[in-house]
């Protein structure tokens, strides 16, 4: 494991933007209506509650009766910062409604509960459950996709199987959320931020696949991508660029990348900055690869 998958992934901000994402993939998918209010721009982002905004219109789906309603307003208005409640709740609802409109809301904020709780094999089931609904879900398939890599260890069973998944995952990302139209609700400037942050994790996730794979000529365009268009770069994305310009030979490179990564606020600092003085040395012991 490279560190804490619940730190890496900034999970409080991706709580909030996944909101906002869902309704937007959701709205490009068969089946899908948004019905409830449009997702929060930038200045609502603070006071707005998680998973609020995505509906699955389906004709085969019972009505919602006031039981169900109830019920799913109980989880709505759950703070995300008791995600043990939000868990309880959320997967009580979708065993007793299993073609409920509301899941893919659910499934959503699931993912993030179960990511923000460190449960990263409960994550990966309920965001198949969630894709399986909706496989325009851009957001959901990046979270998947960079927490799979991240969250390896040497016990990790059928770690190929994990990576091929991921990379499955993050090359659809890439692949689609450029494609995806601007809802007229949502202003061009958080638009281009969440795809951005999207894009970033993908980029990120399939940076980290080949650093796993020891493909490291491979990872660093891929990371590199990953902390340009970033609005608020993942220090973890700069260290794994650092350390794949190392293997690389990329000396002065991987010097840059630590020396960001030591610069802003974090758990990353002291290995970066370690890092950085390791790979200043490096250079001034052996040659440098041409790029």
């Amino acid at each position: 494991m490279i560190v804490n998958p619940n730190t890496l992934l900034r999970a409080g901000l991706l709580a909030v933007t996944m909101l906002s994402f869902s309704a937007w993939t959701g709205a490009q998918s068969p089946g899908y209506k948004n019905q409830n209010p449009p997702p929060a721009t930038t200045s609502d982002k603070a006071k707005t509650p998680a998973n609020n905004s995505l509906t699955l219109d389906d004709p085969n789906a019972p009505p919602v009766n006031a039981e169900e309603e109830a019920a799913y307003k109980a989880f709505n208005d759950t703070p995300p910062a008791e995600q043990s409640k939000r868990i309880e709740l959320g997967e009580a609802f979708v065993q007793k409604y299993p073609t409920s409109r509301y899941r893919p809301g659910i499934y959503s904020a699931l993912t993030m509960a179960y990511l923000q709780t460190n449960n990263v094999q409960k994550m990966e089931e309920v965001a198949d459950k969630e894709i399986a609904l909706n496989p325009n879900d851009v957001q959901v398939m990046a979270v998947v996709g960079q927490t799979l890599p991240r969250a390896m260890n040497s016990k990790t069973p059928d770690p190929e199987k994990q990576l091929a998944k991921a990379e499955q995952y993050d090359r659809k990302v890439i692949e689609i959320t450029p494609t995806l139209p601007k809802p007229s609700h949502v202003t061009d400037e958080d638009f281009a931020s969440i795809k951005n942050q999207t894009l970033a994790m993908a980029h990120g996730g399939l940076g980290l696949v080949y650093v796993r794979r020891g493909k490291f000529s491979e990872a660093i365009p891929e990371l590199n991508q990953a902390v340009t268009i970033d609005p608020t770069p993942d220090p973890v994305n700069y260290y794994l660029l650092g350390m794949a310009n190392v293997k690389a030979s990329h000396f002065d490179d991987a010097v840059t990348a630590y020396n960001k990564c030591a610069a802003l606020v974090g758990a990353m600092q002291e290995t970066c900055k370690s890092g950085a003085l390791e790979a200043k040395k490096l250079a001034s012991t052996q040659l440098s690869a041409p790029k």
